[in-house]
């Protein structure tokens, strides 16, 4: 429900009627809503959704990083998300050199502006959210340059052996 998955059900649709038909959504998971969503994307004829069992999380990331160009944050427009979320399959993404696509402000969206590592689009703004997709897919150079900047940002500041040192460090401090 916090997800607020309808909302690329809208984009979805938005790009079939834009004759876009060659940008697909994964849902991976087994949430909730799942049921609704596919029952959704049958009846509004959305081909352009896919909708995939929970997988373990190394098969995931071999998923991933063969089947799936941009990396979706996606979270219903409630402002106590804005600042109290660390959504980790946004660092699964970064780690795989995916370029992010968010659709709700906060520090994410901040990390991803100021990074370069992907785009924030304002939520609810389904026409914005549909032509970022589509920029991505057509400017081959900004895709290219926006996926090593989340490799980058992945390796610079969340790479798991420096932050568990980070970790100790403080520990070491206080005692």
């Amino acid at each position: 429900i916090a997800n607020g998955l309808d909302s690329v059900l809208d984009v979805a649709k938005y790009l079939l009627k834009k004759n876009q038909k060659d940008i697909y959504f994964k849902f991976i998971g087994d949430g909730s809503q799942k049921n609704k969503l596919i029952l959704r994307a049958q009846e509004e004829n959305l081909v352009n959704c896919e909708f995939i069992d929970p997988m373990k999380k190394t098969d995931l990331f071999k998923y991933l990083k063969k089947e799936v160009d941009v990396g979706l944050m996606i979270l219903d427009n409630i402002p106590a998300f804005y600042y109290g979320t660390s959504p980790n399959k946004f660092f699964d993404y970064i780690s795989l050199g995916l370029p992010v696509l968010n659709n709700y402000p906060g520090w994410i969206a901040d990390i991803i502006e100021k990074n370069k590592c992907g785009y924030y689009v304002n939520p609810g703004d389904i026409k914005s959210f549909a032509n970022t997709l589509i920029k991505l897919k057509k400017e081959v150079k900004l895709y290219d340059e926006m996926s090593q900047n989340s490799i980058k940002l992945s390796i610079g500041d969340f790479d798991r052996n420096k932050l568990s040192q980070k970790f100790c460090n403080v520990f070491d401090e206080l005692l």
